[in-house]
């Protein structure tokens, strides 16, 4: 089973947009996906509350008897963890022994980057030589801003790698309040944000 952990200590930073979003591309692929809400506020779990039964089916998950232990439904392929903010240190250490990817989602704001940084080096030193399996995907990207421009500094000052980077757009609200993804829908006014999604959607397949 493949396993990805979508995982930055600040909320509001597109974690659970990243999440369902990647749900809803395994899904659209025919994979068995579940999708784990790590998150007290449990907003992924209330995506796929919404999500229509006719969309491609994504399972939620599963606790042990005893409350802790994640258990995917049987026969799930790809799962994919929304983790809460501020998740670090024993419990940090306890999700990365499941997953074989993380995705770190950054917005274009110096407070974001300040605050995604110190969790950055602690996932590097967490990690030590599986941090190739780390990729950054810019959120609510406008190119032509400088916060763009200072966002790509930052990354690369980093020893990690970067994907790709996701526009601002109602695109993604509109869709959530359905149960829906990027990749639930077709039409035209999609294409140019699953372009967006090419390079994350290539390394996710890899």
């Amino acid at each position: 089973m493949t396993t990805v952990l979508v995982a930055n200590p600040k909320g509001g930073v597109g974690k659970t947009t990243l999440s369902t979003n990647i749900a809803s591309y395994w899904a659209s692929r025919g994979r068995q996906v579940m999708l784990g809400d790590l998150d007290k506020q449990e907003s992924s779990a209330l995506w796929l509350s919404l999500r229509p039964a006719t969309a491609a089916p994504i399972q939620a998950w599963r606790r042990s008897s005893d409350g802790k232990v994640l258990r995917p439904p049987p026969g799930t392929t790809h799962a994919v963890l929304d983790s809460p903010a501020g998740l670090h240190g024993k419990r940090l250490r306890e999700v990365l022994e499941q997953v074989q990817k993380v995705v770190v989602p950054i917005q274009p704001s110096i407070f974001d980057i300040y605050a995604t940084r110190d969790f950055l080096h602690e996932l590097v030193g967490e990690l030590g030589k599986r941090k190739a399996i780390v990729r950054l995907v810019g959120m609510r990207v406008d190119s032509r801003t400088v916060a763009a421009e200072r966002l790509q500094e930052f990354i690369a000052m980093l020893d990690l790698n970067w994907v790709t980077n996701l526009r601002d757009t109602q695109l993604y609200v509109q869709l959530a309040a359905q149960g829906l993804g990027l990749f639930d829908v077709q039409g035209e006014r999609y294409e140019r944000d699953r372009a967006q999604w090419a390079p994350l959607a290539a390394w996710l397949d890899a």
